[in-house]
């Protein structure tokens, strides 16, 4: 399986919104999502979306590594693989939270972004059956994050103040210099 290119900010298949998948089952889909999972795992990344690996349609896959988020209940913060076909999330409240993200389609740079804390997300799965399930903290931005490039919204359009864009080495600098 192939390691993917990922586009950088400024393509246009960033831009515009995906188109829905006919079949989640289709041998396409499930080649497609095993080249995104191999281009992922090369990144580094917590999530790629379909757009980012110039495919127009409406696939993502995330995952939350341990150490993300905060432990559930049970003791599991971590979220395996996750792939969503044809995804919709909705929002649980109305309780935004500030966060720092990063994106495989604009290297070097991270901006805090306002997203919901707790969402619900459905999609479909490569069997063809429903996920559904609820998420908060870092998956929950996850999630938001990946399926913003579905409707063509990269992170920096969802930041209010610009002043938080910058490299990941000189935010982090800054940051640790104000504590």
């Amino acid at each position: 399986m192939p390691i993917l290119k990922i586009a950088r900010m400024g393509h246009p298949v960033l831009a515009r919104p995906a188109e829905p998948v006919a079949d989640p089952t289709a041998p396409d889909i499930r080649r497609l999502v095993a080249d995104m999972i191999e281009t992922l795992e090369d990144a580094g990344g917590a999530g790629l979306a379909a757009p980012q690996v110039h495919v127009p349609l409406r696939v993502v896959v995330f995952r939350v590594p341990p150490g993300r988020d905060a432990p559930k209940q049970d003791g599991a913060g971590e979220v395996p693989l996750t792939v969503l076909v044809n995804p919709v999330v909705e929002p649980l409240d109305g309780e935004l939270r500030l966060g720092y993200e990063g994106c495989l389609s604009i290297p070097g740079l991270t901006g805090a972004v306002p997203r919901f804390h707790r969402v619900r997300y459905r999609g479909f799965g490569l069997d063809g059956a429903v996920v559904e399930r609820e998420a908060e903290g870092f998956h929950a931005r996850v999630a938001q994050h990946e399926c913003d490039h579905l409707d063509g919204v990269l992170y920096p359009a969802r930041m209010p103040d610009l002043a938080t864009f910058g490299f990941v080495e000189e935010v982090k600098r800054t940051m640790e210099q104000s504590r």
